[in-house]
């Protein structure tokens, strides 16, 4: 690997996840499992109308990317970054989403759910226990 392909990679890294020693950093990190190939999980029409949802919402919300204060261009918000996945390996009850650094997992998470998730856990800091998926008792 080069020196600009590492500094490439730093600089990206920066952009989409911030620096925690400026107080810029992601606090919540959302994956959905929105565009299977096996579509096992959910069709590949319902994970897609999960994730154009989450990640307009987000952006509507001034949520995505790195935190951000008064004094930036856009504003303050920031903090969330999300990521479509082909596959988080829980393969029924989808579209399925996780929420990391909380390790909290939902199942069901059409538009309805990912705004419940959005305003409670990602926004609120409250996981929505109606739709967490646990391992069984």
């Amino acid at each position: 690997m080069s020196r600009q392909e590492l500094l490439s990679a730093q600089t990206a890294l920066a952009k989409c996840y911030g620096d925690p020693a400026k107080g810029t950093a992601i606090t919540r990190h959302i994956m959905l499992c929105a565009v299977s190939d096996k579509q096992k999980c959910c069709s590949r029409e319902a994970g897609e109308e999960a994730w154009s949802f989450l990640k307009s919402r987000l952006k509507e919300l001034g949520l995505v990317g790195p935190q951000r204060g008064e004094e930036s261009k856009r504003g303050s918000g920031g903090g969330v970054q999300r990521s479509k996945a082909d596959c988080l390996q829980v393969c029924a009850a989808g579209p399925v989403a996780v929420v990391w650094p909380d390790g909290v997992w939902y199942h069901s998470c059409g538009p309805d759910v990912l705004e419940r998730i959005i305003q409670e856990h990602l926004v609120g800091g409250v996981p929505v226990a109606e739709y967490r998926l646990t391992p069984p008792a």
